[in-house]
């Protein structure tokens, strides 16, 4: 005898043995028993989930001579028949191949002749939005007013395109998708009968890629035990056969991502390729990984949600401190625009480096929710900058004077000679300013302002300069929101230590702004054009 598939082989029989559609189960059996049965009805829901099964299990049920609690007896000679494919009270109709007014039709002349044996037909019609609209039309009237001894049951995955005057006259039955635990539970189930040895980590991967379809999940389990013919089938068995990536991939994957390594990227790209591991399902996989990455960094005590082993949770604990929620947000936009193109892309692997590259450098997008990673990825190279700047000068070497820059005014190199050497000299406490010193801010102000941060930078443009309290360099700029970003502590820091760099002394920067209905000159002195009056003069 040849192979039976396993959906095939453990196709549910009676009710009970349907999994993860209790709330339609419990509704039927009480129609049965209750002698409450409808003349139309509307299965709708995911491939896999179950709806061709309950229709076969319900057309045994409202005809079995013995019914139990409401479900079929299987020992019936109706039952067997049923179940047999020979009954001619059951009529199994493909909408995709027989959609035509004409298939309708005979059905129309079929339902006239009362059932042979058993006290009701049905019509079970699959995939019932494929219909044209002339057969949609020649079915409404039948199941306006069908005889008291037919019963349509539609089966349909796109309950949208069917029309409304149709939806009115069906009990409508919504399938959902099954949970993972679920179809982990009935895989396991299946396998002892099976007596096949699987890891119970390999079969809830295997229900994670079904995505909520029991009839799925038992096909890539039939297809890795095939695989894998008289062993163990283990979790790196299931992810080999099914191209799959482990999730400690996608934890080197993002990590490379954050420290905009593109090389590094590309090398993990490179290696999953060589392995023959699928694309389409790497960047679903690693979709879903940033979702649940989402969760961690945005959700306290979210165990009980994320689908993950303890090993794996932590990981994600550590990695959401790494990151922040709008770049995640903007991870995930592009790799689920990825997924949807990689369907039916001939270049996969470009498609998927082009994506890693766009994570690793913002500035390739123009897009709002992209605005803020490349601000980011600007302060970063600024702050290595600086740090390189403070490292230098803590060695006694002049900031600018690498690479044979000249030294800034008001500096010199023998200036840092001092008792103790390098060490000392990273603790030296900077003279503070006197007027001198902010008017050698002011002359070298535009060209300071220049080398801050992105953000920074253009409201600069914006600012004048002004003498504050205690030898303060005052920034004036012309509304509140522009003081509140120049403002900002981390922004004061950037710009004082961009100064200390220019010209070698502390200067302590205090940001206003010009209050509305008031001009500058009303308040404030402007410090930057008397400067550059008396530089003219002086020429």
């Amino acid at each position: 005898m040849s192979y039976t598939a396993l959906y095939r082989k453990f196709r549910p029989t009676e009710f009970a043995d349907v999994k993860g559609q209790d709330h339609i189960i419990t509704t039927l059996q009480n129609q049965i028993k209750a002698n409450r049965i409808g003349h139309a009805y509307l299965f709708c829901g995911t491939r896999g989930t179950g709806k061709t099964t309950v229709a076969k299990i319900f057309a045994k049920a409202v005809n079995c001579e013995h019914p139990v609690d409401g479900s079929p007896c299987g020992e019936c000679e109706t039952c067997r028949s049923i179940a047999a494919g020979t009954s001619m009270n059951v009529i199994e109709i493909d909408a995709a191949s027989n959609n035509g007014v004409d298939n309708i039709r005979e059905i129309r002349e079929e339902v006239a002749y009362r059932p042979t044996e058993g006290k009701y037909k049905v019509y079970i019609i699959d995939e019932v939005h494929m219909l044209s609209i002339g057969a949609f039309n020649a079915l409404l009237k039948t199941l306006e007013e069908p005889p008291e001894y037919v019963i349509f049951i539609l089966a349909t995955t796109e309950v949208h395109k069917i029309p409304i005057t149709i939806l009115s006259r069906c009990q409508h039955y919504d399938f959902k998708r099954i949970s993972i635990e679920t179809i982990t539970d009935r895989m396991k189930e299946l396998m002892d009968t099976e007596k096949v040895d699987v890891e119970d980590k390999a079969l809830r991967y295997i229900a994670k890629a079904a995505d909520g379809s029991m009839r799925d999940a038992l096909s890539l389990l039939d297809q890795c035990i095939a695989f894998y013919m008289g062993q163990k089938l283990t979790y790196d068995n299931v992810l080999e056969v099914l191209g799959a990536v482990d999730t400690d991939v996608f934890s080197r994957l993002l990590r490379k991502v954050i420290d905009r390594d593109v090389a590094g990227v590309l090398d993990v790209v490179d290696d999953l390729v060589m392995q023959g591991r699928e694309l389409t399902q790497l960047a679903a996989d690693f979709t879903w990984y940033l979702r649940n990455l989402l969760l961690v960094k945005t959700s306290d005590n979210i165990e009980d949600v994320l689908d993950v082993s303890t090993e794996n949770l932590a990981q994600l604990k550590e990695e959401a401190q790494m990151i922040e929620p709008d770049m995640l947000f903007r991870y995930i936009r592009i790799f689920s625009e990825l997924s949807s193109q990689l369907k039916y892309a001939t270049q996969k692997r470009v498609m998927l480096e082009v994506a890693l590259i766009k994570l690793c450098t913002p500035a390739m997008e123009s897009s709002q929710d992209s605005l803020l990673d490349r601000i980011r990825a600007v302060e970063e190279k600024v702050d290595k900058g600086i740090s390189a700047a403070a490292e230098m000068y803590a060695q006694g070497f002049p900031a600018g004077s690498a690479g044979g820059g000249s030294v800034p005014p008001g500096r010199r190199g023998d200036d840092m000679a001092v008792p103790g050497g390098a060490d000392n000299a990273a603790e030296r406490k900077l003279p503070d300013a006197i007027p001198e010193d902010v008017q050698e801010v002011v002359k070298n102000f535009r060209s300071i302002a220049g080398e801050a941060s992105g953000i920074l930078r253009g409201y600069l443009k914006k600012a004048r300069l002004s003498l504050g309290g205690d030898n303060r360099l005052m920034i004036v700029l012309p509304d509140s929101l522009s003081e509140s970003v120049v403002g900002r502590e981390d922004h004061v820091q950037e710009l004082e230590r961009l100064i200390e760099e220019r010209i070698g002394k502390k200067v302590e920067v205090e940001v206003r702004h010009v209050e509305e209905g008031r001009h500058f000159e009303d308040t404030f002195v402007d410090i930057e054009q008397k400067i550059n009056m008396e530089i003219t003069v002086e020429d």
